[in-house]
């Protein structure tokens, strides 16, 4: 029988949203809720299996994984975007990636974006902390109002978007910047195009929008950090990286920011990590998109694409490449 792994179901949420009975009925369906601690791991968990459905940039797919993972035919993943998955490897093996669509994921994210926002201008976890250790107003930090204030979107897509109009509708003002963007845009979406050094120095609380690449991989560093107002409010639910952690957690030590945060260099945040007791943070395990709208996209979609593949008729195929190769 052709077994399938399910990976990365590190909320549980795999078999509730989704009927697997279909599938279970022509193949071996093993669900995986932790993260592998390192290659070896998923090669010694992974290597007798023919499907794997996963979740994007969970577990890494890249070259090395591909390559001793000699059983592979097919490989999903969800949404558009692969940066986890070296796909021209794939492709070479003849391992058929197929995705799902994304739901309401943009929405999601920035949804959490400005709950974190909120939360931080607030003090909401020290608050909340407070009343379950038997206290009530005693050492909450006074709050912040965001009504008057400005807000600081770092790229300007979907999700930034959104987090332009939230800002709006808050009596905030937006200013935006990312490498690529037009004051036409910027005004199209209701903010204002500045210099990131402006965005940095008179907003206060800025949200990052943007794809990790070489390009982005360290954008927000010590010299960034260190031009941002007093108490400002710094807000990550796009990729770790885009901040260089070990400045962050200098400027959060030193009381000079607040950080709001979703996304860790490592995922899993591992159990030591200094971030987990750093003061000044409101922080979040990667929730982002994961809401049952979402999943009930994703899994049923990854059920729909292993069925169709063991029929020999992919479907959302993303390397066509690899067709007449599997």
């Amino acid at each position: 029988m052709v077994k399938i792994a399910v990976l990365d179901d590190w909320q549980g949420v795999a078999r509730p949203s989704a009927d697997w009975s279909p599938l279970e009925a022509r193949a071996e369906v093993t669900f995986f809720a932790d993260a592998f601690a390192t290659e070896d791991a998923a090669v010694a968990a992974l290597a007798d299996f023919e499907i794997l459905l996963a979740m994007r940039e969970r577990t890494h797919f890249t070259t090395s994984l591909l390559k001793r993972l000699p059983k592979l035919k097919m490989l999903g993943t969800t949404s558009a975007r692969t940066l986890s998955l070296d796909m021209a490897t794939a492709s070479a093996r003849g391992v058929v990636v197929c995705n799902t669509g994304s739901g309401p994921g943009s929405a999601a994210t920035a949804e959490i974006a400005l709950a974190l926002m909120l939360s931080a201008f607030r003090g909401l976890p020290t608050g909340d902390a407070n009343l379950r250790a038997g206290r009530f107003q005693q050492g909450v930090p006074v709050g912040t109002a965001a009504e008057g204030k400005t807000l600081g979107v770092i790229g300007l897509g979907k999700i930034g978007a959104r987090l332009a109009r939230y800002g709006r509708a808050l009596g905030m003002e937006v200013l935006a910047w990312s490498q690529n963007l037009t004051a036409e845009k910027a005004a199209a979406e209701g903010a204002t195009l500045v210099a990131k050094d402006e965005l940095l120095a008179r907003s206060d609380a800025i949200t990052l929008h943007l794809v990790l690449s070489d390009r982005t991989r360290g954008l927000i560093g010590a010299a960034e950090l260190a031009r941002m107002k007093h108490g400002a409010v710094l807000v990550n639910t796009s990729r770790g990286p885009l901040v260089d952690e070990a400045a962050l957690l200098a400027a959060l030590r030193e009381g000079r920011i607040v950080a709001g945060l979703d996304v860790y260099d490592i995922e899993p945040l591992p159990a030591g990590h200094p971030l987990r007791s750093a003061p000044n943070t409101v922080l979040t395990p990667h929730l982002g998109y994961g809401v049952r709208e979402v999943w009930s996209q994703f899994y049923p979609e990854h059920v729909q694409n292993a069925l169709a593949f063991l029929d020999g008729k992919p479907i959302r195929v993303m390397n066509a490449e690899a067709l007449g190769k599997s």
